[in-house]
């Protein structure tokens, strides 16, 4: 008869490939939150996450891509979290899924700022165009479409009022950051104030 200690199944040595990509990623995040991108390095990422330099280079040709990696995982997971909140309110209420957008828009660039400025105001991304820019955008527009589609407002450029959206929260934000007078519950109200009164429902 087995002992008990014979029927447990062996323990794997190694992680799944998942979890050991998900240490990379966290160790080049919190160096590139600490050092910059530019004064990290390779060895300092592998020596954080504790695997060889073998296993950086079986996931990721360069920093470079840790970087764009990165930054498609911070777009989904602030795309994500917006679309929750938009999803909370009721589907034909367009003017408080606006509302929602711009709080939690506000909420989640403002609980990630260092992550944020990490990824990108530290390395040139502002070029004329870019997927976790255009991610965002895609999702702004969305929102402006159902609100056409359920009459809530009419719009001639729905794209061009994304963009004046998009670029007028983040300059908000940034703002908000130097802004003792302002909080962020209040910035999110006062952007969904301004942004019906650019869709005509001021």
């Amino acid at each position: 008869m087995n002992s008990p200690q014979e029927n447990i199944p062996p323990q794997p040595r190694t992680k799944p490939a998942e979890v050991r990509l998900d240490e990379l990623m966290d160790a080049a995040e919190r160096l590139f939150i600490t050092k910059g991108f530019e004064a990290t390095t390779v060895s300092e990422i592998v020596r954080d996450a504790g695997v060889a330099k073998g296993t950086f280079y079986h996931y990721f040709p360069s920093k470079n891509e840790v970087l764009a990696a990165l930054r498609e995982r911070f777009t989904r997971q602030f795309i994500d979290r917006v679309q929750l909140a938009m999803d909370a309110c009721p589907a034909d209420d367009a003017i408080a899924r606006l509302h929602a957008w711009c709080k939690s828009c506000v909420a989640a660039y403002l609980d990630s700022m260092a992550v944020h400025d990490a990824l990108y105001h530290d390395h040139h991304y502002h070029t004329r165009g870019n997927q976790d820019r255009d991610a965002v955008l895609d999702q702004v527009l969305a929102l402006l479409n159902e609100g056409v589609a359920l009459g809530a407002w009419q719009l001639d450029q729905p794209r061009l009022t994304a963009m004046l959206m998009y670029h007028g929260m983040h300059g908000a934000v940034d703002n908000l950051v130097i802004d003792e007078d302002t909080s962020h519950t209040d910035l999110g109200a006062q952007l969904a104030q301004q942004f019906l009164r650019l869709l005509g429902r001021g």
